[in-house]
């Protein structure tokens, strides 16, 4: 009875705990790559379930949870986009966002590939 006592606390304390570590990401900023990804996903389905549209504004983060828009900024040029997280990724170790073909291609060129941005959490 103990131990189904503890793990039901502990099941709470992931499930309550956890959704905190969200709250208060607004403001949350950082530095680092991204690329893009396009024609071969566009139509599929994403990880949150949402139909991936490569004219969209959309991104791939690894941890924020989904429906967070967030400023990317081209560090060479200071275009900005807002894109709203709606799948998982980059899956390479280097990058911190995959954006939407639209979203990387309001900032940058995607003959280029791979950008340096400033990125900050707006909602």
């Amino acid at each position: 009875m103990k131990s189904v006592v503890t793990f039901v606390l502990l099941i709470g304390f992931i499930a309550f705990g956890g959704a905190s570590v969200f709250n208060g990401i607004k403001g949350l900023s950082g530095s680092g790559k991204v690329s893009w990804y396009g024609n071969q996903f566009h139509g599929k389905k994403t990880a949150s379930g949402d139909v991936y549209n490569m004219h969209e504004y959309t991104a791939a983060h690894k941890t924020l949870p989904f429906g967070t828009k967030v400023k990317i900024t081209n560090q060479k040029n200071g275009k900005s986009v807002v894109v709203e997280v709606n799948d998982r990724g980059p899956f390479v170790k280097s990058r911190e966002f995959d954006l939407s073909r639209a979203a990387f291609n309001e900032i940058g060129n995607t003959n280029s590939g791979v950008i340096s941005v400033d990125y900050e959490v707006i909602n």
